[in-house]
C-alpha cells in the first residue's frame, strides 16, 4: 500500500486539488451541498497517503507529523469543517510534492557521483579486445580504454599515454598526463590518448567505489544535531496530543483544539537539519572534500586548533637530493650508490628518494652487498657492507652511535639545514664520510590555505613534523605559523594534541593518513591528504581531501562551517515558525487552514535555505569556496 502511494501520490494531489477549486466555484454560487461534497471528496482523496504513514509509525511505536494531521483531519469532518479539512490534506500533500522535488535537488551531487561510476570494461583476452561487465573484470587482467572512455578499475598503464579528467576522484578539472607504470582510478575520463592497464583494483575495492560508499553513509550518519531532534520528535507528537485535549477541555471549543494540533507540527524543525547536511556533505564531495557524516560537519565547524604534518602535507611530498658532500676519497655516485643500497630497507620517503636518485642516475649496485639492513625508526637505516658497518640518518642517530662529527662537517649540517634542507650523516666504522642534503619544496596553495584558515575561525595553526628544526622554522616563517615543533616522534604528535585537548581545544589533524595514523585518530578532526585515496587515509581519517592541493582542506573547512550555520538558522527558523503560530492560534489570527500553509511554506523555507549551499557545485571554480558571500554567517 505504501508503494502505491508514493507512486501515485502526484495524481492523489491534483485530484484533490482539482476538487477543492470544484469546491470554491460552488462556493461562489452558494451551493453548499455540492461544495460541502467535494471537500469531504478532496480530504478522503488526500488523507490515504498521510493515514499509511501515521499507522506505519505506529506499528513501530513512533508518533509522527502525519498522526497529528490525521486526527486534525478527522476532527474536523466530524464537526463539520470540510472547507478546512479537504484544504489542510491538499496543502499537506502539496508540501510534501514540493519537498520532494527540492530534496532530490540537494541529493544530485551525490546521484552525480553514481552516474559516473563505470558499468562496462574493454579487456584483452586470447589476444583480442572484449567488452565485459565492469564485475567480471579480475586483478591482473589488462583493460584496455580509449578516447573519451571511463577507467573502469584501478590500475597501473602498462601501454600507452593519456591525457586523463581525474575530477570524479579528486575533484580538480585539470587535465592529468599519465604514462608507463603511473597509476590510474576508476570513474576517471580520457580526454585524450589511449592506454592499457593492469588491474589493480577492481569491484568494490576500487577508490571511486570507496568514494560513493563513503558518501553514502556520510548522508546517513546523523549529527547530535539530528538524533536529539529525532529524539525530541518521540516526546513532542503525545505532548501535543495531550496539550489539544486540554486546550479543547478548558476551552470547550474542538475547532480550537484541532487548530492547535495542526499548527503546532514541528516538520520544518525536523527535516531543517538533515536537508542542511544532505547538501553541505554531496557538496563538498563534488569538490574533493569527503566529510563523513552530519557529526563530522558538526565538530568540523567547531575547529579552533589546526595542527599539520609536514611533509606532502605542506610540501609536496616529493623532496629531491640537492646536494651531496664528501668527507673521504669515494666519488659522488660511488656514495650515492652505497647509499642508495642501504635505504632498500626504508619505506620513509627520504630513503627513497636518495633510492629514487640513484636510479635516475642509473647507478648500479649490484657490486654493494648489505647485510644485517636495519630501519631504525625516525632516525635512519644500517647495514653492514664488506665487514664495515655503515650508518645513513639524522643527528639524533649520530648522537646515539656516539659518532663524533668534526666541527667543520656540523658547520656543513647546519648551512644546509638552515637553507631548509634537510641534511643526512653517512658514516662508516664511526667515522662521517658524507652528507646528503635534500629538500621538498611548499605546495604553491599552502599559504592561500592557511590564510582562509585562519580567516574562517582558526585561532591557532601549528606544523608538526619529524624533519629538522632548522627545514621546519623556515617552512613556518614562510607560512606565518603560529607555533611548529621539529623531530618529533609519533607518539610526541599525540601528546601535544592531547594536550592542546587538555586545554579545551578543539584540534584537526592533517596528514598523510599513513604515518600519521595514530594522530588522526586521536584528534577531534582527523582530515587525511588522500593522494587518490589510499585505503588507510580513507579508514582512519574524518575528512578525507581526494588530491594533494591543500586548499581543499579550506574548502571543507568552510563547507562545513557553512553547513553548520545554515542548520542552525533552520533550527531557529522552525522553532520561531511555531510560537508564532501557536500565539497566533491562541488570540485568533490563524485558523486551521491558513496554519496550514504557513507551516507548509515554512517547510520550503528551511529547504531552500539548505540549497544556498549548492551553488558551489555550478563552477568548477575552485575561489568560490569564499562562501562567505555565499552561505550562512
Amino acid at each position: 500500500m505504501a508503494l502505491w502511494f508514493n507512486k501515485h501520490l502526484n495524481k492523489l494531489m491534483y485530484t484533490s486539488g482539482a476538487l477543492l477549486v470544484i469546491g470554491l466555484v460552488f462556493l461562489v454560487m452558494g451551493d453548499s451541498a455540492i461544495r460541502d461534497i467535494t471537500f469531504i471528496l478532496a480530504a478522503l482523496v488526500a488523507i490515504g497517503p498521510i493515514l499509511q504513514r501515521a499507522w506505519s509509525a505506529l506499528t513501530v511505536r513512533s508518533f509522527s507529523i502525519e498522526l497529528l494531521i490525521t486526527i486534525a483531519v478527522i476532527g474536523a469532518l466530524i464537526i463539520q469543517e470540510y472547507t478546512e479539512a479537504g484544504i489542510v490534506t491538499f496543502l499537506f500533500l502539496f508540501g510534501a510534492y514540493l519537498e520532494k522535488r527540492t530534496l532530490a535537488k540537494t541529493r544530485n551531487s551525490i546521484q552525480s557521483l553514481l552516474d559516473m561510476a563505470p558499468n562496462v570494461a574493454k579487456v584483452i583476452l586470447d589476444g583480442e579486445i572484449v567488452e565485459v561487465d565492469i564485475d567480471e573484470v579480475e586483478v591482473g587482467e589488462t583493460v584496455v580504454v580509449q578516447p573519451g572512455g571511463k577507467i573502469p578499475v584501478d590500475g597501473k598503464i602498462v601501454k600507452g599515454k593519456a591525457q586523463i579528467n581525474e575530477s570524479a576522484i579528486s575533484g580538480e578539472s585539470v587535465l592529468q598526463n599519465k604514462t608507463l607504470e603511473d597509476e590510474v582510478f576508476s570513474g576517471s575520463v580520457i580526454d585524450t590518448g589511449y592506454i592499457e592497464l593492469e588491474a589493480t583494483k577492481i569491484g568494490e575495492d576500487t577508490t571511486f567505489s570507496k568514494i560513493i560508499e563513503l558518501v553514502e553513509e556520510a548522508s546517513e550518519r546523523k549529527s547530535g544535531t539530528e538524533k536529539f531532534l529525532n529524539r525530541f520528535a518521540q516526546y513532542y507528537t503525545p505532548a501535543i496530543v495531550v496539550l489539544a485535549v486540554v486546550v479543547g477541555f478548558i476551552s470547550q471549543n474542538v475547532h480550537l483544539a484541532i487548530t492547535f494540533l495542526v499548527i503546532a507540527c514541528p516538520g520544518a524543525l525536523i527535516i531543517g537539519a538533515p536537508v542542511a547536511y544532505v547538501a553541505g556533505i554531496g557538496n563538498s564531495a563534488k569538490k574533493g572534500v569527503l566529510v563523513k557524516g552530519g557529526d563530522t560537519v558538526d565538530r568540523f565547524a567547531k575547529i579552533d586548533t589546526v595542527i599539520l604534518d609536514k611533509t606532502g602535507t605542506l610540501t609536496e611530498g616529493r623532496p629531491s637530493v640537492t646536494n651531496i658532500s664528501i668527507y673521504n676519497d669515494m666519488t659522488e655516485e660511488e656514495i650515492l650508490a652505497l647509499s642508495a643500497s642501504l635505504e632498500q630497507v626504508s619505506e620513509h620517503h627520504l630513503g627513497r628518494t636518495i633510492v629514487k636518485e640513484a636510479e635516475d642516475r642509473k647507478l648500479k649496485d649490484t657490486d654493494v652487498k648489505v647485510t644485517d639492513a636495519e630501519t631504525i625508526k625516525a632516525r635512519g637505516v644500517s647495514g653492514i657492507i664488506n665487514e664495515d658497518t655503515y650508518y645513513i640518518g639524522n643527528k639524533k642517530l649520530m648522537d646515539e652511535q656516539n659518532i663524533t662529527i668534526p666541527e667543520a662537517i656540523i658547520n656543513d649540517y647546519i648551512s644546509e639545514q638552515k637553507e631548509g634542507q634537510t641534511a643526512m650523516f653517512i658514516t662508516k666504522n664511526g667515522e662521517v664520510i658524507g652528507l646528503i642534503s635534500i629538500m621538498d619544496r611548499i605546495k604553491e596553495d599552502a599559504l592561500e590555505a592557511v590564510n582562509t584558515l585562519r580567516e574562517r575561525g582558526a585561532e591557532k595553526l601549528v606544523m608538526l613534523t619529524g624533519d629538522n628544526r632548522y627545514a621546519a622554522e623556515k617552512v613556518a616563517a614562510i607560512l606565518g605559523l603560529d607555533e611548529f615543533h621539529a623531530e618529533l616522534l609519533p607518539d610526541e604528535k599525540m601528546a601535544y594534541i592531547e594536550n592542546e585537548q587538555n586545554n579545551k581545544r578543539k584540534v584537526m589533524m592533517v596528514g598523510d593518513g599513513i604515518n600519521d595514523a595514530p594522530a588522526l585518530a586521536l584528534s577531534d578532526v582527523g582530515v587525511a591528504i588522500g593522494h587518490g585515496g589510499t585505503d588507510i587515509a580513507m579508514e582512519t581519517a574524518d575528512v578525507v581531501l581526494m588530491s594533494d592541493k591543500l586548499k581543499k582542506l579550506a574548502i571543507g573547512y568552510t563547507m562545513s562551517k557553512s553547513t553548520f550555520n545554515i542548520m542552525m538558522q533552520n533550527t531557529g527558523i522552525a522553532l520561531i515558525t511555531v510560537v508564532l503560530l501557536l500565539l497566533g492560534v491562541v488570540y485568533g489570527y490563524i485558523h486551521l487552514a491558513s496554519g496550514m500553509l504557513i507551516h507548509q511554506a515554512s517547510v520550503l523555507a528551511v529547504i531552500m535555505n539548505a540549497m544556498r549551499l549548492m551553488p558551489m557545485n555550478r563552477k568548477d571554480n575552485e575561489e568560490e569556496i569564499s562562501v562567505k558571500e555565499a552561505a550562512a554567517s
